[in-house]
């Protein structure tokens, strides 16, 4: 496989392998590339994990353990595409094991790392010409921390705006 032009870099203290290889067991076409490790010169201790080479679905990542001193935050997320519910919940309930469920389709895994579970749906039905649809569609997601595809639906397919208590 060829080197991207950009690629995710992705700061851990020490957890970068086991982060990959949870990583790589949750999404479909994805495999471990290599792990490179730290020499004499450190900075990390001889022969512990510098950094670790990944492909999830396609998408090269590189992880590096580089130390306590960075974290992530919900400022960088990775947006995952669904098209069924199913994927939805499977990819929620794997990456949120451990971590914290959000608002709106967004999650922490156990590594901190932010996530955006979204299915295609939703995207297509906020962009309905139809504004009166397209907000409802809004009112309801914003209600919801996974993604719930039917109720989405129901809430498009409306006639009256919804109340308060539907919402």
């Amino acid at each position: 496989m060829g080197t991207q032009k950009i690629s995710p870099f992705l700061w851990f203290d020490t957890q970068a392998e086991e982060a990959m290889n949870f990583y790589v067991s949750i999404f479909k076409n994805s495999s471990v590339l290599g792990i490179t490790r730290y020499g004499e010169s450190g900075p990390g201790p001889k022969d512990s994990v510098m950094t670790a080479s990944f492909v999830l679905d396609g998408q090269e990542f590189v992880a590096l353990n580089g130390g306590p001193v960075y974290q992530f935050t919900p400022a960088i997320s990775f947006a995952v595409n669904c098209n069924t519910q199913l994927e939805v919940d499977d990819l929620w309930q794997k990456l949120s094991d451990g971590g914290r469920e959000d608002r709106c389709g967004w999650l922490q895994d156990k590594y901190g790392l932010s996530w955006q579970i979204v299915p295609q749906i939703l995207i297509e039905l906020l962009a309905d010409p139809d504004p009166v649809k397209a907000q409802r569609v809004m009112a309801v997601m914003l209600t919801m921390q996974k993604i719930d595809i039917a109720a989405l639906i129901r809430a498009y397919e409306q006639k009256e705006p919804p109340s308060k208590e539907t919402a």
